[in-house]
């Protein structure tokens, strides 16, 4: 029988935490007014953060766009079916990147100089939309302040030869996590982007959720947000669980005790017996380890399931193996199931932190050897 480890993927949880969204978007535009909540580019990057391009666009079926950033990804996205709007979030990489935007009809960012070069060349059968991005502080992508208005005229005076259509406006709020808010940010765009036309698009995952408001906010413009990481049913923020939001797992990892140990005083756990039992007990074995994409560095108290009881790993995790603390599941032996993260389990996000990471690199680093399954 094949290793009794895999990952549950729902595309009814991904279809309920876009609702969720689209719901706190709406409520924001009521509150300020807006004529309308904003469009959602759900964004769908690095195979839909582990949870597979194929089943983000089953699940995301209400979003109005979808977003990206590798070609590939995009062409399969329309191979699903998905006719909406496609954005590559970095946009094209060489002239022969223009070819697929052209037959794929992908909307396209704008970062650098170069980029423009290109599209200055390419003589497409349709116009690309396209949106102009401002550094507004991360210095990743973007036209500096200085610079925004001048690139944005150079966007514009390819629409007027044929090669561009929309052009909009585009930035990212990197700071929408931590104590200054996106306030700054925000300002900035809308100094260096004032009086210039064009759909808008600012807010990810921690500024929509934080600063609802902002995200609902239209100016007389048609308004994305860019939601990722929280589609997922995961939390931008330290500390406050996705569950807050209303917003359920898509992802659980589940796997079995595959062995039970019994232990005296003095005994240790394995590699490097980082673990030393104080006293008798039971420990189970788990076929999961760092090989299957959980975390190395989750240390002794990283919570874990095992048949349904909330308990703990112990001592470091292997390649293909992992231990956990049976002393509050005494009814637990070879066969029973453990929950790693998600429905039944605990978050991403928690093992996460006792790992030293965040919920994002988990989820993507689910390993190829984790078979998936597909419950709706």
């Amino acid at each position: 029988m094949p290793r009794p480890i895999s990952a549950a993927i729902s595309a009814a949880a991904l279809a309920h935490n876009l609702q969720a969204v689209q719901a706190l978007l709406a409520a924001a535009a009521a509150q300020t007014g807006a004529p309308a909540p904003p469009n959602v580019w759900a964004v769908i990057k690095a195979n839909a953060y582990g949870h597979g391009v194929r089943t983000a666009v089953r699940g995301f079926s209400a979003a109005q766009g979808l977003a990206m950033l590798d070609l590939d990804e995009a062409v399969r996205c329309r191979e699903a079916g998905w006719v909406g709007p496609i954005l590559l979030l970095e946009g094209i990489f060489e002239p022969a990147d223009i070819e697929l935007l052209d037959r794929y009809h992908l909307t396209s960012c704008i970062h650098h100089d170069e980029q423009l070069a290109m599209l200055g060349h390419a003589r497409p059968r349709r116009r690309l939309d396209a949106y102009v991005k401002l550094n507004a502080g991360m210095n990743r992508l973007g036209f500096s302040p200085m610079h925004y208005r001048q690139a944005h005229a150079r966007a514009r005076a390819l629409r007027e030869q044929g090669v561009l259509g929309t052009v909009g406006k585009m930035a990212h709020f990197s700071f929408a996590d931590g104590p200054e808010g996106i306030a700054e940010q925000h300002e900035l765009f809308l100094r260096t982007t004032a009086g210039l036309s064009g759909p808008v698009s600012v807010c990810n995952s921690a500024a929509l959720l934080r600063f609802a408001q902002v995200a609902a906010r239209a100016d007389g413009q048609s308004h994305w947000v860019r939601p990722g990481i929280c589609l997922y049913g995961a939390s931008p923020f330290a500390g406050t669980p996705a569950s807050v939001y209303n917003l359920k797992p898509a992802m659980t990892l589940r796997s079995r005790l595959i062995a039970v140990q019994r232990l005296q005083a003095g005994d240790r756990v394995g590699y490097a017996g980082l673990f030393t039992a104080s006293g008798p007990m039971r420990v189970g074995v788990v076929a999961c380890g760092y090989a299957d994409g959980y975390p190395r560095h989750a240390c002794t108290g990283t919570p874990v399931t095992v048949g349904g009881v909330r308990t703990r790993v112990l001592g470091r995790v292997s390649m293909d193996m992992l231990v956990v603390d049976l002393e509050p599941v005494p009814t637990a032996g070879v066969g029973t199931q453990v929950v790693l993260w998600g429905e039944g389990g605990p978050t991403v996000d928690e093992v996460a932190e006792s790992a030293g990471t965040i919920g994002y690199e988990l989820l993507c680093a689910l390993a190829p050897r984790v078979p998936l399954v597909f419950p709706d």
